[in-house]
């Protein structure tokens, strides 16, 4: 059922010979092991150890750590594995997913605004060799998805766009980029494609609602073309595909129908036998609220393998899902024919990826390797050029207000909104990305610099826990009374940037009268709203005469940024990726 010398292992017979002598010598544990990927706790080496001596793991990921860190964490995974393991990373936009210390080339999304395949392809490369550098041999990338509802946030900044087409040749440079690496290897997600709900499968179920012809013209499309590129391996997300399912097997009940990780339908029926995937696949994480919401996770597991994954993303607790693995597999719940198909493709990529050939030493890189490597001035460079290629400007209704000009437009108010994403969000700020505190920040700096008079706009809310960080009791007449003349509003600026540093999620508008969170004065005074976030403010700030999108907040971004507000519109070079004004009739106006 696995074909090891054709696409993608290539395998020759000595490899192949390694592949089956391999697992006829594994014990019930060992084989069970390696259907199981782990997040990392710790980089202790008794933990790690632990890992490997008892739970016999066919794959890893980690937390973000400096690469050092991670390195010698990889370092200690491979010395005490049997079997080699896979180390995997999400270089899904640089190498900053690989280790806290590694480049952000760019995300999918600001890529795709530059309408340029071969920034695809640096970043396959860039972010995997650094990946590579520390001892990764596996990035689960690309983002395959296709962004056709606004409202989903769990993938619009990460995704190549909403023209499938383009989704697939960048997608596909992508993988060209990351297999100039020898032995590393993707993993494409979201199988059978994220893009179309609204909801988020971290949280919720999740839906494709497209039918037979409709999937294999776009995402059916997409995944063929990365066959075709060699794709090593997919990640199945929690999604449910149910017009597909149906006309696959056409007795399934709405109430037995299953995410494509639980399901047999999808995961063989669709993937295997009409696609003729011969690689890899791996579940999407196993806490997700769109698989753990369908049943026991006692009976999860085994379903999972049974449908057709091969592997499993992540323990809930390690004894625990070990032991229903195991016990699934020793009582027949797992057939003998389906262990030795997912531990055929899953040592059959080891061998492809040249695991099996070298010394326990040599699987992890030296140091030095990583000092040579990390933060190479090309990548550098390359962030800069992504940056200034991708700013898009996508509604410009006041053809009078660029460029910015410290002569005509000195006194600069920014307003920074935040975003309403949730503990996701919190976490993304916390860790610095777009949605930090440090955005607005960093857009006053670069325009001062310039010579503009910038501030950044105090709220009534923000006022008030002033007053209450000093002891005070608040005054809720600065909140519900905030009134005053549009004549004393305005007289103190020459315009407002509206910052909308949102990463997930809707933004968070302040509610005061007659303030200023919420750009309601577009025709009293020039506003310009740039969304540094999610691309899609305009359906929350549909008023907004100028809207730029800048995909991120990073350093390099508002430095391209005020370049081109000072240079005018035609230094915006980048093409909207995806409907930024939202399907919406009010957002043109």
């Amino acid at each position: 059922m696995v074909d090891l010398k054709s696409n993608p292992y290539y395998l020759d017979g000595e490899a192949c010979s390694w592949v089956q002598t391999t697992i006829a010598s594994m014990t019930d544990e060992e084989k069970v092991g390696q259907l199981f990927f782990q997040l990392t706790q710790s980089q202790e080496e008794d933990h790690l150890k632990e890992l490997m001596e008892k739970y016999h793991l066919g794959g890893c990921r980690y937390n973000a750590a400096p690469g050092k860190v991670i390195q010698e964490q990889n370092r200690i995974l491979q010395k005490y594995a049997k079997v080699p393991i896979i180390i995997a990373c999400n270089t899904e936009s640089g190498g900053d997913g690989a280790c806290a210390d590694g480049t952000p080339i760019g995300s999918e999304i600001k890529i795709a605004a530059t309408d340029r395949e071969e920034y695809a392809y640096a970043l396959g490369k860039m972010a995997n060799e650094e990946a590579s550098s520390i001892g990764c041999n596996m990035a689960f990338a690309p983002v395959c998805d296709i962004v056709y509802n606004w409202e989903n946030t769990e993938i619009i900044n990460r995704a190549f766009g909403s023209d499938p087409a383009r989704v697939a040749k960048m997608s596909a440079a992508y993988l060209r980029g990351a297999h100039t690496i020898p032995g590393f290897a993707c993993a494409a997600k979201h199988f059978p494609g994220n893009g179309q709900d609204f909801r988020d499968a971290h949280l919720s179920n999740n839906i494709n609602d497209f039918d037979e012809k409709e999937w294999d013209a776009t995402y059916g499309m997409v995944y063929k073309t990365l066959f075709e590129n060699g794709l090593e391996a997919i990640m199945a997300g929690h999604i449910m595909l149910p017009r597909y399912a149906k006309a696959i097997n056409p007795a399934l009940k709405d109430e037995d129908m299953m995410p494509a990780t639980l399901s047999p339908e999808i995961m063989t029926g669709l993937l295997r036998e009409r696609m003729g995937f011969n690689g890899m696949v791996v579940t999407d994480a196993s806490h997700m609220v769109a698989m753990t919401d369908r049943m026991k996770r006692a009976d999860m597991l085994p379903l999972a393998i049974n449908a057709g994954c091969d592997m499993f993303l992540f323990f809930n607790d390690p004894e625990e899902d070990f032991a229903t693995m195991l016990n699934a597999y020793r009582k027949g719940i797992i057939k003998e024919e389906r262990m030795q198909e997912a531990l055929t493709r899953i040592l059959g990529l080891k061998a492809h990826m040249g695991l099996h050939k070298q010394a326990r030493e040599k699987l992890v890189p030296q140091p030095e390797v990583l000092e040579r490597t990390l933060g190479k001035d090309e990548y550098q460079e390359m962030q800069k050029t992504i940056s200034r290629e991708c700013i898009t400007l996508v509604k410009y209704k006041d053809k009078d207000v660029l460029p910015l000009k410290p002569k005509r437009h000195k006194r600069i108010m920014i307003v920074h909104i935040k975003g309403a994403g949730g503990p996701m969000g919190e976490i993304m700020r916390m860790m610095g990305m777009p949605g930090g505190n440090n955005a607005a920040e960093l857009l006053k700096e670069r325009l001062c610099e310039k010579g503009f008079d910038a501030f950044i706009y105090e709220s009534p809310l923000e006022r008030m826990k002033k007053q209450v960080e000093e002891g005070e009791k608040p005054s809720l007449n600065l909140y519900f009374a905030g009134k005053h003349a549009i004549s004393d509003f305005v007289k103190d600026m020459d315009l407002v940037i509206t910052l909308c540093d949102v990463p997930a999620g809707r933004p968070a508008f302040g509610m005061s009268k007659g303030g200023g969170e919420i750009p309601w004065y577009v025709f009293e005074i020039p506003v310009i709203v740039i969304g540094c976030g999610q691309p899609t403010m305009l359906a929350d700030i549909p008023q907004a005469r100028t809207y730029i999108n800048t995909y991120d907040a990073k350093e390099s971004t508002f430095d391209a940024l005020v370049d081109a507000l000072m240079k005018g519109p035609g230094a915006f070079k980048g093409k909207d990726p995806i409907d930024s004004f939202c399907g919406l009739f009010d957002t043109h106006l």
